[in-house]
């Protein structure tokens, strides 16, 4: 049901200048006829406790959190979301019964993605490969393995910190270094990349996909550039391929709807609204 009012959010982050929120929940508020707002709000660490206390007081139902804030908002909001849980982070605020919960909306975003990009997709009984052990992979993590993934090799570069994190998931989750990338690649049904590894004014993604099967799937968080090397490659190699983008997309769907009170859709008008919105940031 559409709220009434003029209801508020933001995202909050340090920085926050290129944040594509607002973009975002701009579509969708003009799109179903909320009359609502969406702000960035750049939030220092040491101002965070302060502002999630003010934040109904100053008008808000909610934010969006990004980096570096989203552990630190995890210990200051009420969690009871079992996912959430298991990924000690959150990136979504809402007010419900005068307090403030929190959600993380990143596995969500990811999995969404993932099935509409490869319409076939099925997680039961199938391996996946994850390159990197960060926020972005404890999420993904946490949403494959509820959604029937059978094994998940984890691959980083300092292994004892894939090890760590694998330890946290149970003996579904196997830790290995880049020097092992070859053979969990024979394995995986599912590939994903959660680095930064290729991202524009980052370093490349040193991979070779030879030993990968060409119907496994390869996807990317990365969505800036829209098709990485690693994609590209992947293409080449005949592989289905999904970008990142829609990661985004889908991850901002359970907010508005706790702040407006309208489940939106991911649509290709929007879609085509952030990747000119991204040419724009190449052009400069």
């Amino acid at each position: 049901m559409k709220k009434t009012g003029n209801q508020k959010a933001c995202v909050i982050g340090w920085p926050i200048k290129h944040s594509r929120s607002p973009l975002i929940h701009g579509f969708w508020l003009e799109k179903y006829g909320v009359s609502g707002s969406y702000e960035k709000i750049a939030v220092a660490p040491e101002n965070l406790s302060q502002f999630l206390k003010d934040m109904s007081k100053n008008g808000f139902q909610g934010c969006n959190v990004t980096i570096p804030h989203k552990e630190k908002v995890f210990k200051e909001v009420f969690v009871n979301d079992v996912l959430t849980k298991r990924i000690g982070a959150v990136n979504t605020v809402f007010t419900e019964g005068g307090e403030l919960l929190g959600l993380n909306t990143d596995g969500y975003g990811f999995i969404s993605n993932l099935k509409s990009g490869v319409k076939s997709w099925n997680s039961a009984g199938k391996s996946a490969m994850i390159i990197g052990a960060g926020g972005a992979a404890r999420a993904i993590i946490a949403i494959l393995l509820e959604d029937g993934v059978e094994r998940i090799d984890l691959v980083n570069r300092t292994p004892s910190r894939a090890s760590a994190l694998a330890k946290e998931f149970g003996d579904r989750v196997h830790a290995y270094g880049f020097d092992e990338m070859s053979s969990c690649l024979r394995k995986a049904d599912l590939l994903i990349n959660t680095t930064s590894l290729g991202m524009t004014g980052q370093p490349p993604l040193e991979i070779s996909l030879e030993s990968l099967s060409s119907l496994s799937v390869v996807t990317d968080i990365v969505y800036d550039p829209l098709e990485t090397d690693l994609l590209k490659q992947a293409k080449s190699n005949g592989n289905p391929t999904v970008d990142g983008l829609g990661m985004l997309l889908h991850q901002a769907v359970p907010g508005f709807e706790k702040w407006f009170g309208i489940r939106p859709e991911v649509t290709e008008e929007l879609r085509q609204l952030i990747v000119d919105d991204l040419m724009k940031d190449d052009e400069q």
